[in-house]
């Protein structure tokens, strides 16, 4: 009986060297323009800059992407906006609590955005993001909007468990939303360069910590004596 899935992981391999390449190109372009954006900005990145950076021809990046402004969308979506589908299908297989849950998606958006080269993006975007409305509002529609979805749904569920307290909307969500966008902004911003980068997990355990403390359900206290008189009151008989 054949092996479909092994024979097609093999496939590549068994490529002309040239195809193989042409397959790739894709991928070798959004890599370059994702590091030449975070590096030099929207606007001073040039198309003949990124494939020059790839190894190809102005032409041969234009046979894949339209424009620049299609090349920076396509980044966005290949690096950033894609791991929303992944988080939410997590969430919904998810058992744990709300703390666990907070720190597990946290820790996987650092790890696999905040910690690379993407979360340069977030900084292009605040700085350049008013000469380019449309890219802003792409940006905002896939990446800002989805954020605060997967958020909400954390939020509603642990309030759902009685492990949060109900907040109103959409403040909650922007409260768990400011800490990853300032961690971002603060370990990929040049102007900070003097500054010591911050511990992103450390960081972010700190903030979950703060989060739990304002937004959780308090707990009763266990060692209270039920027959003593509450503190401050003084206790009577009616008459």
């Amino acid at each position: 009986m054949p092996y479909p899935d092994l024979l097609s992981a093999a496939a590549p391999a068994l490529l002309p060297k040239r195809e193989r390449r042409k397959d790739a190109r894709p991928r070798e372009l959004l890599d370059a323009a994702l590091v030449l954006f975070v590096k030099q900005g929207f606007a001073a990145t040039k198309a003949e800059d990124v494939a020059r950076h790839a190894g190809v021809s102005k032409g041969t990046l234009f046979l894949y992407f339209s424009s620049k402004e299609d090349l920076f969308k396509a980044v966005v979506r290949e690096n950033i906006t894609g791991q929303f589908s992944e988080f939410n299908a997590a969430l919904d297989r998810f058992t744990g609590s709300t703390e666990m849950l907070l720190r597990t998606f946290m820790t996987a958006w650092w790890e696999r955005v905040g910690a690379t080269h993407s979360a340069g993006i977030c900084k292009l975007m605040v700085s350049e993001g008013g000469q380019f409305p449309e890219l802003a509002d792409f940006y905002r529609s896939e990446v800002i909007d989805p954020a605060c979805q997967v958020i909400a749904r954390v939020l509603e569920r642990g309030v759902q468990r009685g492990e949060l307290i109900a907040l109103k909307a959409p403040h909650s969500v922007y409260t768990v939303l400011a800490p990853i966008v300032f961690l971002m902004l603060w370990n990929s911003a040049p102007s900070l360069s003097g500054m010591r980068a911050l511990d992103g997990k450390a960081f972010l355990d700190a903030q979950i910590d703060i989060l739990l403390l304002g937004m959780g359900v308090p707990k009763a206290p266990t060692n209270l004596d039920p027959n003593a008189p509450l503190r401050g009151v003084a206790l009577t008989e009616k008459q």
